[in-house]
């Protein structure tokens, strides 16, 4: 059952933090996703991977799965949307978020149409604009790593109104320094769902990790 518009965009509001699952095998589902919530993530997105042939229904498996088995624990998206189809397909298995790394004004027209909360990813002021006016809930800066925190407090002087998330470069040691810079969170890939555990199958390396993020999360909202 999908969440609502509004809940999820209130658990992504209120958590930060996204992780972001890409090329998850189906064996590796249950053991992560238990370690990520035992870590204290909420938010999961899991990635269209269009390498993979028949990664539409992979991915929607995968989501129907997650939201029919932890969906009362965790708000659930698909991530690397790209097209209207792929939108309806993450919808039908549940996913209640919708996150891009381009903006696609049919994408994001789609995603709130459904209900859903749409965050597409830019990366300049006019890209961000355009997103926000076409109905994007939160704007994902990507690659925020390359861009840097200077250039996230920049964009956002004139454009404080519009919510901003950031992508790439977040690690548990500069999380506050990403807050700080004005965005309402970000997503994590790689540095939080390590690779190498999730091939091992060492979920405690992946609660752990969580555990870093999420009380650095915990620790700046402390000083606020």
């Amino acid at each position: 059952m999908n969440r609502s518009h509004d809940e999820v965009l209130e658990i992504i509001r209120r958590e930060h933090l996204v992780a972001i699952l890409r090329g998850l095998p189906m064996d590796r589902i249950d053991g992560v996703v238990r370690a990520l919530i035992a870590g204290g993530v909420r938010v999961l997105e899991f990635t269209f991977d269009h390498d993979r042939e028949n990664y539409l229904r992979e991915n929607a498996d995968k989501i129907r799965y997650v939201t029919e088995h932890y969906g009362d624990t965790v708000a659930v998206g698909c991530g690397t949307a790209l097209s209207v189809h792929e939108v309806s397909a993450a919808h039908e298995a549940g996913a209640g978020l919708v996150i891009s790394p381009d903006v696609n004004i049919e994408v994001i027209r789609r995603a709130r149409e459904l209900g859903m909360v749409s965050m597409p990813g830019a990366l300049t002021p006019t890209e961000i604009v355009t997103a926000w006016n076409a109905g994007a809930d939160i704007v994902k800066l990507f690659p925020a790593g390359e861009l840097g925190v200077g250039y996230i407090k920049a964009v956002r002087g004139p454009l404080k109104h519009i919510p901003m998330s950031a992508v790439g470069g977040v690690k548990p040691d500069n999380v506050r320094d990403f807050l700080n810079a004005g965005v309402c969170g970000f997503g994590v890939g790689g540095p939080l769902v390590l690779a190498d555990a999730v091939r091992e199958g060492d979920y405690a390396a992946i609660e752990a990790r969580a555990k870093a993020f999420t009380q650095a999360i915990a620790a700046w909202e402390a000083e606020k």
